[in-house]
């Protein structure tokens, strides 16, 4: 094998490893700050819920983009997390390399969820704790490369 071989070899490995490590944080990101956005449950509140209130729309609306961030509020319920997990694994391309990528909530209310108005919020809340493992959960990605 030649130089310039094994110089396109080592290249086309890195911009893999490259892809891989950026598709796995933020699918992983997108994963723990829908995992951790708390589901509104009315017995908590000292008010009566709105008739037919059903809590999850603050985790439905999770999303991820490329390029800039977008606002988009989706009309959608999704206790679970698994419609908005779905939908962020569908929208990271495969080349997520050398991009910028946001992960975001255009619900109203994000910021005060987020402050700890619900007690159902982890301590720090949902992004801040996140930010707080992301060189972890990088090193771990990036260990884990061959």
């Amino acid at each position: 094998m030649s130089f310039s071989e094994e110089i396109a070899n080592f290249t086309r490995k890195a911009t893999n490893n490259a892809d891989i490590l950026v598709r796995e944080t933020v699918l992983d990101i997108g994963t723990r700050l829908v995992e951790r956005t708390p589901v509104g449950d009315a017995s908590y509140w000292k008010s009566k819920p709105p008739a037919g209130y059903v809590g999850g729309h603050a985790r439905a609306n999770w999303s991820h983009s490329e390029g800039s961030r977008v606002v988009q509020e989706f009309d959608v319920i999704d206790a679970s997390g698994s419609a908005s997990i779905s939908r962020i694994l569908a929208s990271v391309p495969v080349k997520a390399g050398g991009k910028v990528h946001f992960i975001q909530n255009s619900v109203p209310y994000i910021i005060r969820l987020e402050d700890g108005h619900s007690r159902q919020c982890p301590p720090g809340g949902m992004v801040a704790v996140t930010a707080v493992e992301f060189k972890g959960l990088v090193d771990a990605i990036a260990g884990s490369l061959k």
